[in-house]
């Protein structure tokens, strides 16, 4: 998230009362998480195990909780509790609008574009033209939607990330201040849910399709041409690169790349990153033609322990 204009260190120590070390004048020119910072960003990390990350980023302010030796060229903003005070400047440079009409009056609607009854449309949504938003779809705040996609009954775009940290008396909640934006040509299933971004955007490439009741995870992005068929759930931060086809009943843990032009046949598990142009299957996912192998194997197994008893 950019925001509206350039910050100080000081304006930023003053909104969230915390100290800072670096110029009082140094320039903060928006916040993100730290896999897709860049200079001007602002980056929290409250764990010892992290710091060095966050340090090394490139991000060049950091918000942490203890005073460290700061990289030259970077700034830091020392807080008791970064995770809330992170929240603290989500909330202050996006804060949630009310809506007080199905299609909000700051909502761009291009030539062309039908919105179906009981569409949702909220405050700084941008749709291009010739797109077909049919009935009880719900665009949250600041989406981005390009020309020539279809979002059919049900699907919601926009709701916050599943991001929570852990506290004595339960759960906090990260606060959501992304953005979904779906390029041209795009078609979204009935009942998918895809979850905005926590600070950056949750992308759909040129000429995607997704399937009924697909989940999008925040800050995932997809590329151009996938397939992903129904009930597939994509964990947040996921990057599946270009013509990738997923088949139903995938689930895919946060923080991995799918290479361009895999397949991942249905029902199968992803634990960890896939390299392109290979066909995959089975929980956790192997290349399909060993894993294929491996159940004939064990297909053999009883043949094989009678024979053992006959000897």
């Amino acid at each position: 998230m950019k925001f509206p204009r350039p910050q100080t260190l000081q304006e930023i120590a003053g909104i969230i009362n915390c100290t800072y070390v670096g110029e009082a004048d140094f320039e903060v020119l928006g916040m993100n998480e730290i896999h897709v910072v860049t200079p001007g960003d602002i980056v929290f990390v409250d764990h010892p195990k992290y710091y060095d990350k966050a340090l090394n980023s490139a991000a060049t302010i950091i918000l942490i909780n203890k005073e460290v030796s700061c990289p030259d060229g970077k700034a830091l903003l020392v807080s008791d509790d970064p995770f809330r005070d992170f929240n603290l400047l989500t909330n202050h440079f996006r804060p949630f609008q009310p809506s007080s009409a199905s299609i909000s009056e700051s909502a761009e609607i291009g030539e062309g574009t039908i919105i179906q009854p009981n569409a949702f449309i909220g405050n700084n949504v941008v749709i291009g033209k010739n797109c077909q938003i049919h009935p009880n779809v719900v665009i949250y705040d600041n989406a981005v939607i390009g020309n020539n996609v279809i979002i059919h009954a049900g699907a919601v775009l926009g709701a916050d990330a599943f991001y929570f940290q852990k506290r004595a008396h339960g759960f906090d909640k990260l606060l959501s201040g992304g953005r979904v934006v779906v390029e041209d040509d795009v078609e979204i299933g009935a009942l998918c849910s895809i979850d905005k971004g926590v600070t950056g955007d949750t992308s759909i490439g040129r000429g995607s399709k997704l399937d009924d009741q697909v989940q999008v995870g925040h800050d995932t992005a997809i590329g151009e041409r996938c397939l992903i068929a129904a009930q597939t759930g994509i964990a947040g931060c996921v990057v599946i690169e270009d013509d990738v086809t997923i088949w139903g009943q995938v689930g895919i843990i946060s923080a991995i790349t799918i290479g361009k032009n895999a397949v991942i046949l249905a029902q199968s598990g992803i634990s960890k990153s896939l390299e392109g142009g290979k066909t995959y299957l089975g929980s956790p996912a192997e290349e399909a033609r060993e894993k294929f192998k491996q159940m004939a194997n064990v297909k053999r197994i009883p043949d094989i322990l009678n024979q053992i008893q006959k000897q």
